[in-house]
């Protein structure tokens, strides 16, 4: 009986001894008392540590709205029944993608890959509400296209400023992907200044923001945008090699896409400014060579006669490394300011000369090397004729697939070149002419040598060669 009492009275007495060491000393880790080094727990005391992305999601929601477009597809117009004879598929096809209100009257952003060749747009709010969309302009440089609707009062999203945006912060990617209307997702911006190879067009901007948001098919045209929910880009592409995301997504920056949207509003076309230098990414071969001490910056390779760069003082294996008070360290950044600004403004750049940093300031040129804003209509003045889009009549009589008719000739490009009133142009550079816009837009864009297809109402057809 006393062994018995003696091993309760001990079970008892360790029994307390655990409860108050449990109690009194839990909050101390034991690696703590053995090292003296503060170990925390891993779990999070409240949800106020986390990340709050509902306000940031309320604010763009009702602002991104689905895409359709219906477009005819395009093969040869002197070829309608296809290679070896087969039909072509000339059924209308659809498309969808996203797009961003900016005002409140139905101004609409969205990339030009999910606009391009359409025949009619149509939008869908965030409420079910559809509207057929005018597309003021393109440009396939930045991927961004401009449309418009006509409706009031509409919900919108205001811009924020990409320069700010840090590696590292939370952004949330809001669109239509797979159809499946207002999704958002989040992630972080995980680079800037990407270049990815995806535009093809030869004056391209590509400094992408790079995320790790998911997005996919049918987010093109949407919004990126911070915890703010400001606009801080717009998303365009994925790297991928199943179709969908694997990983990272990218937007074109909102400073970009504000100076090139309220290009297209005002002119009907982009006005891109150029330095005239050529240029190349510094990297220890190219420092080694050149005997350079730095490896940022963006190295001066060579330089256009008469340009802006030459005329200002620039030279020949000077290192650009600030555009304004933006520094520089890549190609894609040098593109995406000078991007931002238009023909005629003046720009301040600072290089680095034998070690010696040195600002100039440069006026920016245009294309054809003046400092004057070229207007889309002064563009297609310069051709001096009239044009309408070629009628099912001639299209379904010649076999054609659209095509722009020239229905007057004055005193011009086209008549010195020997075009006569009724021609019917199907392809510029190689390029399917469809539509009068997709005239202007080539034309617009274009600088030096012209060649221009196409067939007169006999069916004779013909190739003229001119320069702009």
């Amino acid at each position: 009986m006393k062994k018995i009492l003696g091993f309760l009275v001990i079970a008892m007495t360790g029994g307390f001894a655990g409860a108050y060491v449990f109690t009194n000393c839990q909050r101390i880790p034991v690696s703590e008392k053995n090292t003296g080094i503060p170990v925390m727990r891993t779990s999070l005391s409240s949800s106020a540590d986390l990340p709050d992305f509902t306000v940031a999601a309320e604010k763009t929601v009702h602002a991104v709205v689905h895409v359709k477009t219906y477009y005819t597809p395009r093969g040869n117009p002197f070829d309608p029944l296809g290679f070896w004879g087969r039909p072509m598929q000339t059924q209308p096809q659809e498309s969808t993608g996203s797009g961003v209100i900016i005002t409140e009257d139905g101004f609409i952003i969205t990339n030009n890959h999910v606009v391009e060749n359409a025949e009619k747009v149509e939008v869908t709010m965030n409420d079910n509400r559809t509207f057929t969309a005018k597309i003021i302009g393109t440009d396939p440089s930045t991927d961004l296209a401009l449309l418009k609707i006509d409706e009031k009062s509409l919900p919108f999203i205001t811009y924020g400023n990409s320069d700010e945006l840090k590696v590292g912060e939370w952004v949330l990617a809001v669109g239509n992907p797979f159809n499946l209307t207002s999704t958002v997702t989040a992630g972080i911006v995980s680079a800037k200044g990407r270049n990815i190879g995806i535009l093809p067009d030869q004056f391209k901007i590509e400094s992408f923001i790079q995320t790790d948001a998911a997005v996919n098919p049918g987010n093109s045209g949407g919004a990126l945008v911070n915890t703010r929910g400001e606009l801080v880009g717009i998303n365009s592409a994925i790297a991928s090699n199943t179709g969908s995301y694997t990983g990272y997504s990218f937007a074109i920056p909102v400073n970009l896409v504000r100076k090139v949207v309220d290009d297209l509003a005002e002119f009907g076309n982009v006005q891109r400014g150029f330095i005239g230098v050529s240029i190349r990414d510094i990297d220890s071969k190219l420092a080694e060579e050149k005997g350079l001490k730095m490896t940022q910056g963006v190295y001066v390779a060579g330089l256009t006669e008469g340009g802006a760069a030459a005329v200002s003082g620039i030279e020949e294996g000077d290192v650009i490394s600030k555009v304004g008070d933006v520094p520089i360290n890549s190609t894609p950044q040098l593109q995406e300011q000078i991007g931002l600004f238009r023909p005629g403004d003046n720009v301040k750049v600072t290089v680095i000369r034998d070690g010696i940093e040195k600002q100039f300031a440069l006026q920016l040129r245009n294309q054809n090397g003046a400092t004057e804003i070229v207007r889309r209509d002064e563009v297609l003045n310069i051709l001096g004729a009239s044009f309408e889009n070629a009628g099912k009549e001639d299209q379904h009589r010649l076999g054609l697939q659209g095509g722009v008719k020239v229905i007057k000739l004055s005193s011009g490009k086209l008549l010195s070149a020997g075009i006569r009133e009724g021609f019917i142009i199907t392809t510029i550079d190689k390029k399917p002419i469809m539509s009068t816009e997709d005239l202007s837009n080539v034309l617009t864009s274009k600088t030096g040598g012209v060649l221009i297809e196409g067939v007169y109402p006999s069916g004779q057809k013909a190739y003229y060669g001119f320069g702009l």
